[in-house]
């Protein structure tokens, strides 16, 4: 890779914060871009005609050939890891030869009865589900989960984790057979999901608050008891505050990433983080955020640079 990005990730935060105002995406952000060009430059009267074209042609295909290289080492990642985790698990279900002992008739009479007697006597753990906020310093957040470990919530009937890039579900099937595809109702979209076992009531069957790209998005049955999603999202510059719509919301606020695990992140990702972050201490210490700051620097040049106007009774939110 060129040495392009450590040039101009710094600009990043900013960028980032500008894209916020943009919810249409990349065509309504470059369209403010542009605008910004052609009203506060020459970027199109300052050369040759159609000399800007060129330009930008140039440079977009420069970005082009660096974000798909960029795409194609992490979709080379991703398959390694699910090679490597396909890998470990048909060696746990390897069983050698000379490990297979057979029980006679009366060894496996009382080997199931041992089993029964267990089951029979075992009391389920209860799910373990997540807690409510009590108190906070902003009202608005007085009633919704915390977050798990994992940046999601706990459930009764499945549980969810998430990073920026990716959130990952895992639903028990409280069965008593080992279940195969043909068995289970899996149909996700990018704006719904319906999963359960055949012949009863969907475990899931709701839309997602946000839209996932359904072509990286994979679920699997592990260990013949249990589903398991990786649902990729399409925007990757926000937290989920639920998995489908009729779930409790967790606060967003209280999600806090390891910041062990930002080296891992690209250029964008990483300084929306470290953006986050700073935003969320901030909050608790009860100063203001980066936007906030921001407004203020702004507010204080425009009243240094205009000492003849009175803000005494100007009110500031």
């Amino acid at each position: 890779m060129s040495g392009d990005g450590d040039q101009t990730e710094h600009f990043d935060t900013l960028l980032l914060s500008i894209a916020q105002h943009h919810p249409q995406g990349p065509s309504e952000l470059l369209d403010t871009f542009v605008s910004f060009l052609g009203r506060k430059t020459d970027f199109f009267t300052g050369g040759a005609e159609g000399a800007w074209e060129k330009l930008v042609m140039s440079t977009f295909r420069k970005h082009e050939k660096i974000s798909r290289a960029a795409h194609e080492e992490v979709l080379k990642e991703k398959k390694e890891r699910e090679a490597k985790k396909q890998a470990a698990k048909e060696k746990q279900n390897v069983v050698k030869p000379a490990e297979i002992k057979e029980l006679t008739d009366e060894e496996a009479d009382q080997l199931q009865k041992e089993l029964d007697a267990e089951k029979t006597n075992k009391v389920p753990d209860p799910p373990k589900i997540s807690e409510k906020i009590a108190e906070d310093e902003e009202e608005s957040e007085i009633g919704k989960l915390k977050p798990n470990s994992g940046n999601g919530c706990d459930l009764e009937k499945y549980k969810w984790t998430q990073s920026l890039q990716d959130i990952e579900v895992r639903i028990p099937l409280n069965i008593t057979f080992r279940a195969k595809q043909k068995d289970l109702v899996v149909n996700i979209t990018k704006k719904h999901l319906t999963c359960g076992v055949k012949g009863q009531p969907p475990i899931i069957d709701d839309d997602f608050p946000h839209e996932i790209k359904l072509e990286e998005s994979t679920w699997v049955i592990e260990d013949g008891k249990l589903i398991l999603l990786n649902l990729e999202k399409v925007n990757k510059m926000n937290w989920w505050s639920k998995l489908v719509a009729s779930d409790p919301e967790i606060s967003t606020r209280k999600i806090n990433p390891e910041p062990s695990k930002l080296s891992d992140l690209d250029g964008e990702t990483r300084g929306l983080v470290e953006k986050m972050m700073y935003d969320q201490k901030q909050r608790e210490l009860g100063l203001p955020t980066s936007d906030e700051q921001k407004k203020q620097d702004v507010l204080k040049k425009f009243m240094e640079q205009h000492p003849e106007m009175d803000f005494s009774k100007c009110k500031f939110n």
